[in-house]
């Protein structure tokens, strides 16, 4: 009967195998999500409470440290910071998805020769390390009066996220069909035209993708924007190792500011999981 059911479309029960992959799945999201909670509680704690060994849950909850980081209770005020974060992240992923889209187009849809190569180099300037090449920027920037000017960091993390972006986005509009582009071409749309009414909303979702991963690695990137600012122009991530003093580490007041600072970013992934979800699923059926 279960047999007959089953080929009759009636409910179908998940074996013991989707059962357990159920099971690691959630495990895994638990594991994942437990030190951002662990961070949170511990952000509502006393210093004192925040440094005992092992840490108490049962500890009185405070608001001091997310006082003391706006700068309520004195100190610095952390809104320039997150202003310089938002500008350098925000221009950065505008200008790389700019550069990215008709790189990829050209790679893609109309594929220039020897397109394979082309990606490959793009990819190989990402295996350098980012400290071999931080003493000629440091001395460019010095030599072009660009140390501590926020402009610096938007035109560094367009050029650091271009080639992850043109890789991506290559994948994605590889999926536009072409009849599609060549029909806006008969009826006289110029370039311009076919990439931003014709290819950008069907590959919405890949660029949404891309346009997401260039923003965390942006916002989230602090060797050269630890070395290229000081005061002007400090970021977020910048601005969170002030809270490691020669005092000592003050847990409770990193844990706030380490969670105010992600929150863009989650913000942001939550916004866009469904576009980030069909984007980087995008092209892995044919």
């Amino acid at each position: 009967m279960s047999g007959i059911a089953t080929a009759a479309g009636g409910p179908r029960r998940p074996g013991w195998k989707g059962t357990g992959l159920g099971l690691v799945a959630w495990l895994a999201g638990i594991v994942f999500v437990l030190p951002i909670a662990w961070m949170a509680l511990t952000s509502f704690h006393s210093e004192a409470d925040a440094a005992t060994n092992p840490p108490s849950l049962t500890a009185s909850l405070t608001f001091a440290s997310y006082r003391e980081f706006f700068g309520l209770d004195g100190g610095a005020s952390p809104w320039p910071a997150l202003i310089n974060s938002t500008t350098a992240s925000v221009a950065s992923t505008v200008l790389t998805l700019l550069l990215a889209l008709p790189a990829a187009y050209a790679l893609s849809v109309r594929p220039v020769k020897k397109w394979t190569d082309v990606l490959f180099f793009f990819l190989s300037t990402k295996m350098l390390p980012a400290v071999a090449g931080l003493l000629p920027i440091y001395l460019f920037a010095k030599n072009a009066g660009l140390l501590d000017n926020i402009w610096a960091l938007v035109v560094l993390y367009t050029a650091m996220n271009l080639p992850i972006a043109v890789w991506m986005m290559q994948s994605f509009l590889s999926e536009v069909p072409v009849a599609i582009i060549e029909a806006a071409q008969i009826d006289g749309a110029r370039l311009p035209t076919v990439l931003g009414r014709v290819v950008a909303p069907i590959a919405l979702p890949g660029i949404a993708a891309t346009a997401l991963i260039c923003f965390i690695f942006s916002w989230n990137e602090l060797l050269f924007a630890r070395v290229l600012t000081g005061v002007v122009a400090e970021t977020a991530p910048v601005f969170l190792t002030g809270f490691i003093t020669s005092q000592g580490l003050f847990l409770a007041k990193v844990c706030a500011a380490s969670l105010v600072i992600s929150l863009p970013v989650l913000a942001a992934g939550f916004a866009a999981q469904d576009k980030l979800v069909q984007g980087l699923s995008l092209g892995a059926v044919k």
